[in-house]
């Protein structure tokens, strides 16, 4: 479980670009072995981006509950251990030909990727790790 974030870490983040955020959520999901999405009472949350329906992603709790407003006040974060989001996540989103939009902002929808290339990135920063 990942420690709470400072106001202020958290406004430099917002700060990042999407590049950026993908970057820091690949590091923080695989230090910290969760991924974070939003549920309401049918289950994770969609967006949808330009051509794609998403499951939207954060890498802390801090990010997901900040989306919990308007729309989304009935929704609530939930953490994905790691290992689950790899080995019953990605094959149900491929499956279901969804996309993840990851790191979304208020102004963006984030990178949006495919499972496999969200899992391909998840792997690369483990091996780094290693």
């Amino acid at each position: 479980m990942s420690a709470a974030l400072s106001a202020e870490r958290i406004q430099q983040i917002l700060e990042f670009d999407n590049d950026q955020r993908l970057r820091y959520l690949v590091k923080q999901v695989v230090e910290h072995q969760e991924v974070w999405i939003l549920c309401d009472e049918h289950g994770s949350v969609m967006l949808n981006s330009e051509d794609e329906d998403c499951v939207p992603v954060w890498p802390n709790r801090e990010f997901a509950e900040s989306w919990c407003d308007e729309e989304w006040q009935d929704c609530h974060p939930k953490a994905i251990p790691l290992k689950q989001w790899m080995s019953r996540w990605i094959p149900g989103l491929e499956e279901d030909q969804l996309a993840v939009a990851v790191f979304p902002s208020d102004q963006e929808d984030g990178v949006v990727l495919y499972p496999e290339e969200l899992e391909y990135e998840l792997r690369q920063q483990q091996k780094k790790m290693r």
